[in-house]
């Protein structure tokens, strides 16, 4: 039996995946700069930080974090610094380019760090999980099942659409692989711009 309303469940999360936010950025970035199969490991990073937040909000601390909500101010705070380290580490690159042959500035672990920590410190996530993701499991009768199902199309759709983002990311830097630096800007003020936004909400 598929959990509580599953088809809404669906048509909310691809409507969220499909708007872009500072994993997809992220993703674009790292494809841009270090190629599509560096950018596959922040990918990962990113679906394994969600794991986990569904985890803890489902089985561990979904009651603490809705008794203390001044956590979330932590954890948007991290968030957007860690954000405006990527627009600086976005500007400041040098792009080696999507298909020479040469190693990258940056380790897998550093990619997968990246995803994991954008994803793991996005208070919109955790909101997202805290309030919504929990309201279509039925806790009377078999939780872990019907977490499996909404985790496995959450953590399936998230990758799929970013890589979809990594994809379209590496035909514009072919596109415009004669001026790369324009790429890397636009990257890291559209980065700021997120940690402005998120900054002046409440």
């Amino acid at each position: 039996m598929l959990p509580l309303n599953y088809f809404l469940y669906l048509q909310l999360i691809l409507f969220m995946f499909i708007t872009p936010g500072t994993p997809r950025i992220v993703i674009v970035s790292h494809t841009i700069n270090y190629g599509i199969k560096n950018s596959v490991w922040t990918a990962l990073g990113d679906i394994s930080a969600n794991f986990v937040q569904m985890v803890l909000i489902v089985f561990v601390i979904g009651s603490l974090l809705e008794d203390n909500p001044e956590i979330f101010v932590y954890f948007k705070w991290a968030g957007i610094l860690y954000v405006l380290y990527l627009a600086y580490e976005t500007f400041t690159a040098k792009i080696k380019t999507i298909r020479s042959v040469g190693k990258v500035s940056k380790s897998i672990f550093s990619f997968y760090r990246d995803g994991f920590l954008v994803a793991g410190l996005s208070p919109k996530a955790l909101v997202f999980f805290g309030t919504i993701f929990i309201q279509f499991i039925n806790f009377e009768t078999n939780v872990l099942f019907q977490f499996s199902i909404l985790a496995i199309t959450y953590v399936s759709l998230d990758f799929l659409t970013l890589m979809i983002y990594a994809f379209a990311a590496e035909k514009i830097a072919t596109w415009l692989k004669g001026n790369p630096r324009i790429l890397n800007t636009i990257s890291a003020c559209v980065l700021v711009l997120i940690a402005i936004i998120v900054a002046t909400r409440i």
